[in-house]
């Protein structure tokens, strides 16, 4: 008998309520296959879908069974994002550098367009990944209510309300604030790698630059020439010259 979801509750009753959001450059574009008018618009839900998941797809990384299949119709945005989900590069990259805790939060940050509420849903997603396996965790997370009321089967997910209320600055992107990569593993990587430089440049302004026939441009060379010693007349003494091997032989 399976381990039935624990409960967990929002960090507050805000998420309850729809958000008014207004529009601006922190707000994010909606990929959907309802207004899909041209094959140029596939490519670029595409490519938003590899970017939500996998942050940069590398050609090594993409799927063209599963981008063959969606662009035909056979397979809807969801099951694209499910198979993305279980694929090879997500389980080596994702599922292999990190705790079942670690994996849970970024699945749902990718998946449901949120951060985790607590550690209790954290523990919670964390034991169907131990009972049910990775592809039993993404069933679940897929079949939620909430996935299928924020995305359902056409959009591609992303972050949501990321422009937050009383705040200049909305929250960051789950790509910087979760990397691939644990703290364990990226010090076995070597990551943060620091590159020192040998010089250290000068930064002169554009407007500081001295422009075409600037006087200043000349003043190396000026200072060049005032420094400069010419050749020195060799002085040879009439003591030393050996005039047997100057004058030519007869």
């Amino acid at each position: 008998m399976a381990i039935p979801l624990l409960n967990y509750a929002p960090k507050s009753q805000n998420v309850r309520v729809a958000g008014y959001d207004v529009g601006g450059d922190e707000k994010p574009k909606v990929y959907t296959t309802e207004n899909v008018l041209s094959p140029t618009d596939l490519d670029d839900l595409i490519e938003a879908a590899y970017r939500q998941i996998f942050f940069h797809a590398f050609k090594w990384d993409r799927e063209p069974f599963l981008e063959s299949q969606l662009r035909n119709g056979q397979l809807s945005v969801r099951d694209f994002i499910r198979g993305l989900l279980l694929s090879k590069t997500f389980y080596n990259s994702f599922y292999e550098k990190n705790s079942n805790y670690r994996f849970v939060e970024q699945v749902v940050q990718r998946v449901l367009g949120r951060d985790v509420y607590s550690e209790r849903e954290k523990i919670a997603w964390s034991i169907v990944v131990a009972t049910k396996g990775i592809q039993g965790f993404v069933d679940q997370l897929l079949n939620s209510d909430e996935y299928l009321q924020s995305f359902g089967y056409d959009t591609v997910p992303y972050q949501r309300r990321r422009t937050l209320a009383s705040r200049e600055i909305g929250e960051r992107p789950f790509n910087i604030t979760s990397p691939r990569y644990d703290g364990y593993y990226r010090g076995i990587l070597g990551f943060p790698q620091i590159v020192w430089q040998n010089a250290v440049r000068r930064y002169v302004p554009q407007e500081q630059k001295p422009k075409a026939g600037d006087p200043s441009s000349f003043l190396a060379m000026a200072r060049g020439l005032g420094s400069a010693k010419g050749n020195p007349v060799p002085r040879v003494s009439a003591m030393n010259i050996n005039i047997e091997a100057s004058v030519p032989r007869r």
